[in-house]
């Protein structure tokens, strides 16, 4: 394992003990361990060099006595930021964003988020490329006109660069194409009248382990996703079909985690995925409630929720790993639509599903329903799409008190009593 020193600028950031912590995981996920910590109180980073000079000696002292050629930031650095400072300490110099993209690029399974990952690092490498290519040669001109890619005098650094952008081009169109077909698969299921209910969270809050402890209500064969005990164990979206005790049916997405400074690239690089959390009728915020500090990351994950453009959906608190907290857990009065839950010990997820149930059905009309026996096709209709209170068969008719959507209550409102 790297070993490193991490390298912060307190600027009054009540949150800072906790970004280190965080830091600190996001490195062992990489391979890299924090054996020292360098920390400036600053009202703003330095613009050149992140700190100052003097904890800049402190920087050269602390990599000299570990014996250590790695410095990690807290913050995401500018190009000439990282180029001074590895100049000034002789040694590379990754910041937090590089951080989160590395554990990104090595997690990326799917032809998608292989995609939308190198998206996202050629879009921070691309203004970084500048001054990362010493004592580069200027080509020679190979002959007349301006052939592509052998312009007179043209660097190789911005070869490299024209290299970057064609493959940017190349990877938005493939995204594209996968974004419509996405499309194309939620206007399907919106004919099909099927309700969405979307998984959010910080990452490690255990949304994959939500996912994976609802499957035993799955319509079909139990097919479960990825889940381990770490920061971004999966980046894929999953969606599953789970029925509801009342026989009424919904797709369920775990959707990528989100963390503190997550890089802007990898929001917009991901904002198709994310599209899923748009559509969805309910989201389903799951929280760590062992974590101390499960306020802020929901203030977090609130916020990613903002910048992407959501907004108008109904949302329900699920506290996780229950079962962890030591004595009881209180849930704060702001979380008034929420549940405790245990994802990994089977610990309320029944209580989860009724609780889904009520809040993503709650439009639905309660009607008393007439229906005369020569029109016995639409009891089915009726089973798997309603919530039956109750049926009765009377000499004259079917006797069934329900629940029912807006398109049910329009294709059955000659057989309801009003």
């Amino acid at each position: 394992m790297d070993k490193a020193i991490l390298v912060a600028v307190n600027d009054q950031n009540l949150n800072l003990s906790e970004e280190i912590e965080e830091l600190k995981s996001l490195c062992y996920a990489c391979g890299i361990e924090i054996i020292d910590e360098v920390i400036q109180n600053l009202d703003r980073p330095n613009p050149t060099t992140y700190v100052g000079k003097g904890k800049l000696e402190e920087v050269k002292i602390a990599l000299n006595s570990h014996e250590v050629t790695l410095v990690i930031t807290n913050d995401e650095l500018s190009p000439a930021q990282i180029s001074t400072l590895e100049k000034q300490l002789d040694c590379d110099v990754f910041d937090r964003t590089f951080i989160i993209l590395e554990i990104f690029r090595r997690r990326a399974q799917t032809k998608e988020a292989l995609l939308q990952v190198e998206l996202a690092i050629h879009k921070y490498q691309l203004p970084r490329l500048v001054g990362s290519r010493k004592g580069l040669s200027r080509q020679r001109g190979t002959g007349g006109g301006f052939a592509r890619g052998r312009g007179a005098g043209e660097m190789k650094l911005e070869l490299e660069r024209r290299e970057i952008y064609d493959r940017m081009a190349f990877i938005k169109r493939e995204l594209a194409n996968l974004t419509k077909l996405r499309k194309q698969q939620r206007v399907k299921r919106k004919k099909n009248e099927m309700k969405t209910v979307a998984l959010v969270g910080y990452t490690n809050s255990g949304k994959s382990s939500t996912l994976n402890g609802l499957l035993k209500y799955s319509i079909l064969p139990k097919k479960e996703v990825f889940e381990k005990d770490m920061l971004f164990a999966t980046l894929e979206t999953a969606t599953r079909a789970i029925k509801t005790k009342n026989n009424l049916n919904f797709l369920l997405t775990d959707t990528v985690g989100f963390v503190n400074k997550l890089p802007h690239q990898l929001i917009e690089a991901f904002k198709s995925t994310l599209e899923e959390i748009k559509e969805a009728h309910l989201i389903v915020h799951v929280v760590d409630a062992a974590n101390p500090k499960f306020e802020e990351q929901v203030k977090t994950t609130n916020q990613v929720l903002k910048e992407i453009g959501i907004k108008d959906i109904p949302m329900i608190y699920a506290f996780n790993k229950i079962d962890l907290v030591n004595g009881s857990f209180y849930i704060p009065p702001e979380y008034s639509n929420a549940i405790t839950i245990s994802a990994t010990n089977d610990i309320n997820l029944d209580k989860l599903l009724d609780f889904i149930e009520e809040n993503l059905f709650k439009s639905y009309y309660e009607v008393e329903i007439k229906l005369p026996y020569e029109k016995s096709n639409l009891i089915n209709t009726i089973r798997e799409n309603a919530i039956i209170i109750n049926y009765e068969e009377t000499p004259e008719c079917y006797l069934i008190k329900a629940k029912l959507p807006d398109y049910l209550f329009e294709q059955l409102k000659d057989y309801i009593e009003l």
